[in-house]
């Protein structure tokens, strides 16, 4: 456990000082844990993880590595006991149409999608299409909607900026082998390890050319706070917003259009109304006879 928190202290470039100080213990406290030669409570290591801002997912291995228990439930979207939160989550990509929005895992796996994505990938390989979806690999791919976008390289360095925080801050090999597979030069050398500091970017619009018009988008990403379930602190909201006028009318004209009878479509599983997820449509008001 001395050396899994000793790495997760070096990825935060904080030293021992800086852990004391900010998890009120004294230094000497914390160069023993991380020798080894103390053994800390299983609330000493929660204490230093929260200010290490460890996952949760690494708070559990650091919590068995020292002898205890884990302490955070890991439950997938689609059991009974998440019903509620599935519900929830489908509301805010329901309300968000006719605009798309997409909810993705830990891995940028796309967990649920609202129905105007669809209308974005009607020329993708069905192949890209197939669980899991990857939504790195469907734009960047060359099969997927990455012919369409019109500037491709500042999307690019877009999302290289985002994988390289997440992998730095999470440690997840997946987000790593994604980097590697897509920015080879980013990877670390070791899971784990340190990656160069990256400049924070301005807002970034993602252009499509769909037949003669062009659509802007922009995007922002919505989490849980304070969540205390692995599945809840991984996924996130990514919710895409016209740039402009033009744009939004496109969109517009896009939800109102017949769906192609046949074209390549995500997983039944991931649309949202598919499974029960989909709120009813608002009832007219009931009239009643004067009188």
């Amino acid at each position: 456990m001395g050396g899994m928190l000793r790495a997760w202290r070096h990825s935060r470039r904080l030293s021992q000082l800086d852990l004391a100080l900010a998890a009120d213990v004294s230094p000497r406290h914390v160069s023993l844990v991380e020798t080894g030669r103390s053994r800390p409570s299983a609330d000493m290591v929660l204490r230093l993880a929260t200010h290490l801002d460890v996952p949760l997912r690494h708070r559990n291995r650091l919590l068995v590595a020292a002898g205890f228990a884990p302490r955070y439930r890991e439950r997938p979207l689609d059991e009974p006991d998440m019903a509620a939160v599935r519900a929830a989550v489908a509301r805010v990509l329901r309300a968000h149409e006719p605009y798309p929005a997409v909810v993705v895992d830990r891995s940028w796996n796309i967990v649920l999608v609202n129905a105007p994505v669809e209308r974005l990938v009607t020329g993708v390989d069905p192949a890209l299409l197939r669980a899991p979806v990857n939504m790195v690999r469907l734009g960047l791919d060359p099969r997927g909607l990455a012919p369409l976008m019109v500037n491709l390289p500042e999307v690019r360095a877009y999302l290289r900026a985002r994988l390289v925080r997440q992998a730095a801050r999470s440690g997840d090999q997946e987000t790593v082998a994604l980097l590697d597979a897509y920015f080879p030069g980013d990877a670390p050398d070791a899971p784990g390890g340190p990656f160069p500091r990256q400049e924070p970017e301005v807002a970034t619009s993602m252009i499509f050319r769909l037949g003669d018009r062009e659509l802007r988008l922009f995007s922002t990403v919505t989490t849980f706070g304070t969540p205390q379930d692995i599945t809840l602190e991984e996924i996130s909201v990514e919710s895409y917003y016209p740039a402009d006028d033009d744009s939004a009318a496109l969109l517009h004209d896009l939800a109102a259009a017949p769906r192609p009878p046949r074209g390549p479509s995500f997983p039944r599983s991931l649309l949202v109304g598919h499974d029960g997820t989909r709120e009813p449509a608002a009832r007219p008001p009931r009239r009643t006879a004067p009188g």
